[in-house]
């Protein structure tokens, strides 16, 4: 008889491990924190510059990822020109007409949001003239400056463009729902 609760509680063992998995991954920035959406698979950052870095599922195509900076610039027009340039429009087209700026409401922070959609040129270490640029067609970008009073922190949310418009709910309600 008391094998019976012992076996019941070994099977019942992987749901709360799954409940576990569930949560999402805390992430705290200077004065604000939240929880990621939880199909959000924390990684050790790529390098020092990153303080958080998760991979997004892609189904049949590549994975997107979420990476956050810190001590970023908080002025978008410092950083928009750069982040602009890391993209090649299709002929015709400027940098100016594959993005689009948006802020977003997050109590104690000013938001700003820069997306670009075509091919980026994408360097895993971008200050590194060493470092090799892959052109990465119809990729999608989002970048977050979240200025805070006294610090700001930068957020990238990238991948192929359908997998990030998968994702990009999640990851507005995400950076939306700091506290």
């Amino acid at each position: 008889m008391r094998s019976i609760p012992a076996i019941a509680l070994f099977l019942a063992l992987p749901l709360f491990a799954t409940a576990a998995d569930e949560k999402g991954t805390e992430v705290k920035l200077s004065k604000l924190s939240g929880t990621t959406p939880a199909d959000w698979k924390k990684e050790k950052p790529a390098n020092l510059l990153r303080t958080y870095q998760f991979k997004l599922p892609g189904g049949e195509m590549p994975e997107a990822e979420v990476a956050v900076f810190n001590e970023g610039n908080p002025m978008p027009e410092k950083n928009y020109p750069r982040w602009k340039g890391q993209f090649v429009p299709p002929e015709g087209k400027t940098t100016d007409d594959i993005s689009k700026t948006t802020k977003w409401d997050v109590k104690g922070a000013t938001v700003t949001v820069l997306e670009l959609t075509g091919t980026w040129k994408y360097k895993e270490r971008p200050q590194d003239p060493k470092s090799k640029e892959v052109l990465l067609e119809d990729y999608k970008v989002i970048w977050v400056i979240v200025a805070e009073k006294d610090e700001a922190h930068h957020i990238r949310l990238s991948g192929p463009a359908a997998v990030v418009e998968t994702h990009r709910k999640g990851f507005e309600g995400w950076v939306k729902g700091l506290k």
